[in-house]
């Protein structure tokens, strides 16, 4: 009688062990995103975001009594590489959700990953329509980024209110170039009927050489431009093009899109930046109107990245892991298939206010800012003014 009271609680202890263990296992989050390369302005500042909501929910507790472990890694911008890190994140690393990405090459090629896998990704910034389309849509995929649909369709509303006729485009020639620029064209014409697309280059992304591109366009003398060209490739885009007058001869009716007009790119081009194009972004410090929730994140985020003017982008990282959290905080559960259900028509009070993932196509109804931009006597850079939030609702489908 004694043995069998002595291995029945050493039984009771051995089970106990690895429960208890399992409860304090930290929940892992892969964060494949670009630290390298002209793409690292806007991925180093979204991934500070992710890891600022990490520390900031452990600093809390964690969630589901378990703290949250972020795992970070550079794609250097290419899928295969991308592909080959979230791979590498799950097998080796053994994290339980994927988060990240940048490009819109990279997010369709990872979200593959994460169908085979079983595994959620949540998509803070790949734009391309493609993401998740009928066709590629699946259980584990998820956007909290805007859309190639939203982007393309306010730019075309900018521009339609312009007194000009000959409108061009620039953008990089792969899925998100080409996405939003045809989401741009279809709508301009549907809106402004009387406006005439005169000129379309298509630089690869990546392009050091922007010149032939600026002298074909600029012999079609159009005189609005439409651009999707982002981050390090927009600005060596600008330096080589305002030499040349690009800029005066369209008189500055641009619409910089891919956050043409963030801080991080004004800041980063100086007194090269082409003041009085339109652009947009997905955050301002300076944005005056934002929901009251705004003004807190940018005094959080300010102390946290020790930056006087902090950047744009880390909204991006941060909303991604915090929608992230409250799914399996709702799902109570880090069980990916619970995790999944759990984000359809998850609605989130974030930084810029509450939103919310629609169940039908797993797209978050995410806007952004749109304005003029100029040089105020407050920042050495430029800033857009005034700042427009656009609605993305009436733009979605």
């Amino acid at each position: 009688m004694h043995r069998r009271i002595v291995l029945g609680a050493l039984l009771a202890a051995a089970l106990l062990v690895p429960f208890g263990a399992s409860a304090q296992k930290p929940i892992k989050v892969g964060f494949p995103i670009i630290l390298s390369g002209p793409g690292a302005l806007f991925g180093e500042p979204a991934s500070k975001g992710a890891q600022m909501f990490v520390d900031e929910i452990n600093a809390k507790g964690g969630v589901l009594g378990r703290k949250m472990e972020l795992v970070i890694r550079d794609t250097k911008g290419q899928p295969d590489e991308a592909v080959r890190v979230a791979r590498e994140m799950i097998l080796k690393d053994n994290v339980d959700f994927l988060v990240g990405t940048l490009t819109s090459a990279e997010g369709p090629a990872v979200s593959v990953v994460a169908k085979e896998n079983k595994i959620v990704f949540i998509a803070p910034i790949p734009k391309t329509d493609q993401l998740t389309a009928p066709d590629k849509l699946h259980p584990y995929i998820f956007r909290v980024a805007s859309n190639t649909t939203i982007e393309g369709r306010s730019a075309a509303e900018i521009i339609a209110k312009w007194p000009v006729k000959r409108v061009a485009t620039i953008s990089p020639d792969y899925a998100y170039g080409q996405d939003v620029t045809k989401s741009f064209v279809d709508h301009l014409k549907k809106i402004a009927p009387q406006m005439e697309i005169v000129d379309q280059q298509w630089p690869k992304l990546g392009e050091n050489d922007y010149t032939p591109f600026i002298n074909a366009q600029m012999a079609k003398k159009p005189e609005a431009v439409f651009s999707s060209l982002w981050g390090g490739h927009f600005l060596n885009f600008t330096k080589q093009a305002k030499p040349l007058g690009y800029f005066d001869a369209i008189k500055n009716n641009m619409v910089a899109g891919g956050e043409g007009a963030s801080p991080e790119s004004t800041k980063a081009m100086g007194a090269d930046y082409p003041v009085g194009i339109w652009g947009n972004s997905y955050d301002a410090f300076y944005w005056d109107d934002a929901p009251a929730a705004h003004k807190d994140w940018i005094l959080r985020l300010s102390r946290y990245t020790k930056e006087e003017y902090p950047s744009s982008w880390p909204i991006q990282g941060y909303m991604g892991v915090q929608f992230l959290a409250e799914a399996i905080k709702k799902a109570n559960s880090t069980d990916s298939d619970k995790v999944s259900k759990a984000l359809l028509g998850l609605s989130v009070d974030t930084p810029v206010g509450k939103v919310t993932i629609r169940e039908k196509d797993h797209q978050a109804n995410r806007g952004q800012l749109y304005g003029k931009t100029v040089k105020d006597p407050k920042y050495p850079f430029a800033i857009m003014k005034p700042v427009t939030y656009v609605d993305p609702t009436r733009f979605m489908d």
